[in-house]
């Protein structure tokens, strides 16, 4: 069964159920933001390696928060039915929660369009941390990566859009 909100459809299928593009070209275009997170939880040891900078491939945040940047700018070659679009910013912020023993990240994207940047952000957010998981699984295996999801979006049509509180 398909969980959709009041008054919303499913916009990548025809009317005889094909997937397609969406077609947005008579959409104006509006300043779009949207912001993702999500979390990868490990062992205190390997948390203080990153931390400390002794992981034995070099500066893990920083090296996933270019790989999010990037994947951001590239996403619309991953997933197949997302318009390719131009960024403005892409913003990947990172804390470090000692008593969870877990690193959150928060994406941002941002553009001047006809459609919206979410999947550039969680696309930004699951790949900064599935790069720390590819920098760390040396050492740590059994990290969890949890809860990435949209946490708020503005801009277009639907206006603006915050998660509630869990």
């Amino acid at each position: 069964m398909v969980n959709r909100e009041a008054g919303s459809a499913l916009t990548h299928f025809d009317v005889e159920g094909q997937a397609h593009m969406v077609d947005v070209s008579s959409k104006p275009d509006s300043f779009r933001v949207a912001r993702a997170t999500g979390r990868i939880s490990m062992l205190p040891a390997t948390l203080a390696l990153i931390e400390t900078g002794e992981a034995g491939k070099g500066d893990v945040l920083g090296i996933a928060r270019i790989a999010a940047i990037q994947a951001a700018k590239r996403t619309s070659e991953l997933i197949p039915l997302c318009h390719p679009l131009s960024l403005t910013r892409v913003a990947i912020d990172f804390t470090v929660d000692r008593a969870a023993s877990s690193i959150e990240i928060q994406a941002t994207a941002e553009t001047v369009g006809k459609t919206g940047v979410e999947m550039e952000a969680l696309t930004a957010a699951s790949v900064g941390l599935l790069t720390i998981y590819d920098m760390c699984k040396a050492v740590d295996r059994g990290m969890q990566i949890l809860a990435i999801g949209l946490a708020e979006k503005s801009g277009g049509k639907s206006g603006h859009w915050r998660r509630s509180p869990t």
